[in-house]
């Protein structure tokens, strides 16, 4: 008489791990879905402050470089020059940084620095510049051009900061002053975040969590 009992408890022992199977197969199929679901959440959170602007300059190899060439990435922008002693360094080291853990998270980013020194900073100084701090220009690009240029592309289209102090001559690199904020762009041109990595801790990790979520909500 034991034997049907026997039986029926093997029974419900394969039915358990068979629920208990089905359950994590349904889990490890959601999961993505979930994480892409939060990575669209977070990017429709981000602010909008307007479009790319539409520039065409140089790159550190002297070819044309122009908005056209990053619609359809998310982009990290920011705004340094060459003879810098203080923050520039901190800033193309953050870059640096930034563009290794994108790298290593398999996230599709492109880079772009944008000289305000355009005068001197000629596409051979970027060159340089870039071969001297070991830089990854695959997905980086370095830009100058006509000052004017420059200006427009930087204070009217990022809506950020650059200038040199009154009466400074053209060799008082000191007198430089600009943004030193990292810009966030989503593959449709639009601009979604301004983060400060030099001295707040969590503007780094902000910006790399808010592009993660751009470059997954456009998968």
């Amino acid at each position: 008489m034991d034997a049907p009992v026997v039986e029926r408890a093997r029974g419900r022992r394969w039915v358990g791990l068979l629920v208990v199977g089905v359950l994590a197969l349904l889990a490890a199929l959601a999961l993505p879905l979930l994480r892409e679901s939060r990575a669209r959440l977070r990017a429709r959170g981000l602010p909008e402050f307007g479009a790319l602007p539409t520039f065409r300059l140089m790159d550190q190899t002297g070819r044309p470089f122009s908005d056209a060439d990053l619609r359809g990435a998310v982009v990290v922008a920011d705004f340094m020059f060459t003879r810098c002693p203080t923050v520039c360094p901190l800033l193309t080291a953050k870059m640096a940084r930034l563009q290794r853990q994108a790298r290593e998270a398999g996230l599709a980013v492109r880079f772009v620095s944008f000289s305000v020194d355009p005068r001197y900073d000629t596409p051979e100084r970027l060159a340089a510049y870039a071969d001297t701090r070991h830089l990854d220009t695959s997905n980086w690009a370095l830009l100058t051009g006509e000052l004017e240029d420059v200006e427009t592309t930087v204070l009217e289209g990022f809506r950020v900061m650059m200038g040199r102090e009154a009466d400074a001559g053209e060799d008082d690199f000191l007198s430089i002053f600009h943004g030193e904020h990292f810009v966030l762009v989503d593959t449709e041109g639009r601009i979604r975040g301004y983060y400060r990595v030099v001295d707040d801790s969590d503007g780094l990790e902000s910006l790399q969590r808010d592009l993660e979520a751009l470059v997954h909500a456009a998968d």
